[in-house]
C-alpha cells in the first residue's frame, strides 16, 4: 500500500520502550543467535504508520530483535500458516474483503495470489489439514470457503458461502458480524462465532461438492448482550471455551455427540472494576490447567485456572502496558506470552509460571497497530 521503509524509518519506528537495559538484535536470516530465538510475524490495521506484515522475535531472556516489514499489505489483520508452513496467509480487512497467500523466503513474503472472501472486512482466518481455508467477515456476516493449492500456494477462487442471518440486543448486534471460524480438531466440523447473532453456528464441508452445510446442531444461543468472538478447545476433555467480547464473559460448553450447552460462565474482569471494557482474545494452554483473555479497556491479561469440573475461576489480572490488547499467543514452548496492544502501538513480552498460570513483564518494544501475532 506503501513504499517499503527505509532501515532508519524502522530502527526509529520500532525503537524499543523497555525500561530495562536490554539490546534489541537485528532480524536478519544470519543472526548467530538463531538458535535461542523463537521468530514470529504480526499482522496490523496499516490506517497509520504501518505498511503491512512485520517479522520479528524474541530472544532467550524475553527481549525483541528489531522487526522487519516482510510484505506490504493493506490491513492484514489475520493471519495464518498453512499445515507445512510454507505458505502464510493474511485476510484484508478491506470492503470488499480479500485474502492473500504468500511463499516464506526468509525474512520476506512473496505474494503468490488474492482471492475474494465473500464479504465485508474479513477478521479471521483457518486453514485445516485438506487445504481448506475459512474466512469470517464481520461485517459481510458471513463465512467464506476456499481451498489452498499445496504445491503451488495459490488460493482458489471463493467455493462457498454461509450465509448469516438474525441480530442481537445491543447497537453492535444489528445484524450478523461473523467474528471467527474454527475447524474442530476432530475434523468433524465448523465452529464459528457470531458477534451479531449472539451465538455460535456449526456446519461442516462437503468435501464432493465444497460446500458448508448446516451441522445436526445448527446454533447455540448465548445469553443477550453476550456477543461470542473466539473461542479455545480444551486440549483433553469435552469443553470449549467461548470468549464474549460485549459482556466480558468465558463461557464453559460441553460438547458431546455433536451437542452443544452452556455449563458455566466467568468474569475476566476484577469485581470491582466498572469502567467500559471489552474483551478480545483467548488462548490455554497445552497441559488445559489455565485460559488466558484479553481486556481491552481495563487492558489487561485475565489469567483463570481451571477447575476439576472445567470450570474458570479468576486468578489475576496482569496489564499489559499498551493500550487495547486485541491479540496475544503463548510462545511454542509456552515460557513466554506475547501481547499485542493495537492502540498502545507496541509489543509486551511475559515470563509465564507453568505451575501458577501467573505472567511476569519482562520488556517491550514499539510496533505500529499490531492486531495479530503468528509464530513460525
Amino acid at each position: 500500500m506503501r513504499a517499503s521503509l527505509f532501515a532508519i524509518s524502522l530502527i526509529t519506528l520500532f525503537s524499543c520502550k523497555n525500561t530495562e537495559t536490554k539490546t534489541e538484535t537485528p532480524m536478519t536470516e544470519t543472526s548467530s543467535k538463531e538458535e535461542q530465538i523463537t521468530p514470529f510475524y504480526i499482522g496490523t490495521y496499516t490506517d497509520g504508520d504501518s505498511k503491512g506484515i512485520y517479522k520479528l522475535a524474541l530472544q532467550a531472556d524475553g527481549s525483541f530483535t528489531q522487526p522487519v516489514l516482510a510484505a506490504e499489505v493493506s490491513n492484514p489483520s489475520f493471519i495464518a500458516f498453512n499445515k507445512d508452513k510454507d505458505i502464510f496467509l493474511a485476510v484484508n480487512e478491506n470492503d470488499p474483503g480479500t485474502i492473500e497467500s504468500f511463499r516464506v523466503e526468509g525474512d520476506k513474503l512473496l505474494q503468490i495470489n488474492q482471492s475474494n472472501t465473500g464479504g465485508a472486512h474479513p477478521c479471521f482466518v483457518a486453514v485445516n489439514d485438506k487445504d481448506y481455508v475459512l474466512v469470517a467477515n464481520y461485517t459481510g456476516g458471513n463465512l467464506g470457503l476456499l481451498k489452498l493449492d499445496s504445491k503451488e500456494g495459490s488460493l482458489s477462487d471463493l467455493l462457498d458461502v454461509e450465509q448469516h442471518e438474525g441480530k442481537g440486543t445491543t447497537d453492535r448486534q444489528e445484524g450478523p458480524h461473523a467474528h471467527s471460524a474454527w475447524f474442530i480438531p476432530d475434523g468433524s466440523g465448523i465452529i464459528s462465532a457470531d458477534l451479531g447473532t449472539n451465538q455460535l453456528w456449526f456446519s461442516k464441508i462437503n468435501t464432493e461438492t465444497n460446500k458448508l452445510e448446516p451441522a445436526s446442531t445448527p446454533k447455540l444461543d448465548f445469553p443477550d448482550g453476550s456477543g461470542p468472538r473466539h473461542l479455545v478447545f480444551h486440549p483433553t476433555k469435552d469443553f470449549i471455551y467461548v470468549l464474549s467480547e460485549l459482556n466480558n464473559m468465558v463461557s464453559q460448553i460441553e460438547a458431546k455427540d455433536g451437542s452443544y450447552k452452556i455449563l458455566s460462565a466467568n468474569s475476566i474482569l476484577p469485581d470491582d472494576f466498572t469502567d467500559y471494557s471489552k474483551a478480545a482474545d483467548i488462548h490455554i494452554s497445552k497441559d488445559g490447567k489455565f485460559v488466558y483473555a484479553s481486556n481491552r479497556g481495563h487492558d489487561s491479561i485475565a489469567v483463570l485456572e481451571v477447575q476439576e469440573d472445567g470450570s474458570l475461576k479468576l486468578i489475576a489480572n496482569e496489564p499489559t502496558k499498551g493500550k487495547d490488547p486485541r491479540n496475544f499467543q503463548l510462545t511454542p514452548d509456552e515460557n513466554y506470552v506475547i501481547v499485542a496492544n493495537q492502540n498502545g502501538n507496541n509489543l509486551v513480552s511475559y515470563k509465564r509460571d507453568a505451575e501458577t498460570g501467573l505472567l511476569t513483564y519482562v520488556s517491550q518494544i514499539n510496533a505500529p497497530a499490531p492486531v495479530c501475532i503468528l509464530f513460525e
